[in-house]
Order: C-alpha cells, then structure tokens, then sequence
C-alpha cells in the first residue's frame, strides 16, 4: 500500500465518540475523583486539569459499547510521560470482563505504547481483528515508569460506521 492512500484511509476515519453507548461504559479500578468520563468524553477531554486515574493499582479495565457496529481503525491514549499506560490490550465484542479473568481470554490487538504515543500518535490496529465491533474493552496492564497509579489523559477510538441495512425501514414494493 502506497503512503498516499494510507493517508486516504486513515483521513476517512472518524471519532467514534457519537456512536458509544454511555448508559454501558465501565472502568473498573477507576479513582472515583478522577474517572473514566474526564478522559473519554467531549469537552472533558480537552480540558488539561482533568484525567482518568487509577485506584488501588496501576491496571484499569475500560469497557466501551457501542449504539452500532464499528469498524475501529486505531486508538489514540494521551498521557503523562511517567504515570501513562505502558502495555494496553484490547478485547473486541467481550463482555463481562473482570481482572480475574482478563488474561484468561487472548487480546484481539496488543501494544507497548511510546512516548510519542502518550503525546497523541495513533496506535494503529490489526484491522482484520476490528471489523465488526459492537465493544470494545481496553486493559491498561501497566505504565511508564511502574508507578501505582496510572493517568490518561484522554482516549480518541478512530474508525467508520459499518452500513446496515436497516429491513424494518424498507417499503415494501406491490406488484401491479
């Protein structure tokens, strides 16, 4: 694939963030101060002063359903050069995850993120492994610097919509 119509592809990607189901999203292991929303939502995220921190531990388990099937194309993960996410894996379409179980169940796309990553360079994922997404779940396993505490500042899912036809909106075409 030419660097040109990578470029193409990664342009027709869009910010997932209207298409997730808030009334399902979870972060297990969240400081309840500084939580999941600060990091994934509108105008939350773009605030400097706010972030997603963990509790009891360095590891988050974030769970994110979606109103529709998603095509995810890559991930972006901003946090601080110490206290960021170091190895993230990611789960398509599994539900019910907890941290007993997490390492149970092989990850649909792994990866050690970068200190240009944390600065806002988009982890691209195996695409073959994100075509029809109905969730998605991120376990943050560890950070930067091995500290208790890990910080995101914010999290931007990448990808399209997938077209589904929608049958109940279909008239139905009378012989004459």
């Amino acid at each position: 694939m030419s660097a040109q119509s990578a470029t193409a592809i990664q342009r027709s990607q869009v910010d997932l963030l209207d298409f997730i189901d808030w009334t399902g999203v979870e972060c297990l292991n969240q400081n309840t101060g500084h939580s999941l929303s600060n990091a994934l939502k509108q105008g939350y995220r773009e605030d400097e002063g706010l972030h997603l921190e963990s509790d009891a531990d360095e590891q988050l388990l974030i769970y994110i359903p979606f109103m529709q099937v998603v095509k995810l194309h890559s991930v972006v993960i901003i946090g601080p050069e110490e206290e960021g996410p170091r190895m993230v894996k990611l789960f398509a379409n599994k539900e019910h995850m907890g941290f007993s179980n997490v390492n149970d169940f092989p990850p649909s796309d792994s990866a050690v993120l970068s200190l240009d990553n944390l600065k806002g360079k988009p982890v691209v994922l195996k695409y073959v492994k994100f075509q029809n997404v109905r969730s998605l779940t991120i376990f943050i396993e560890d950070n930067q610097c091995g500290a208790d505490i890990t910080k995101i500042q914010k999290i931007i899912l990448y990808g399209t919509t997938v077209e589904t036809t929608d049958m109940k909106g279909l008239k139905k075409v009378e012989d004459h």
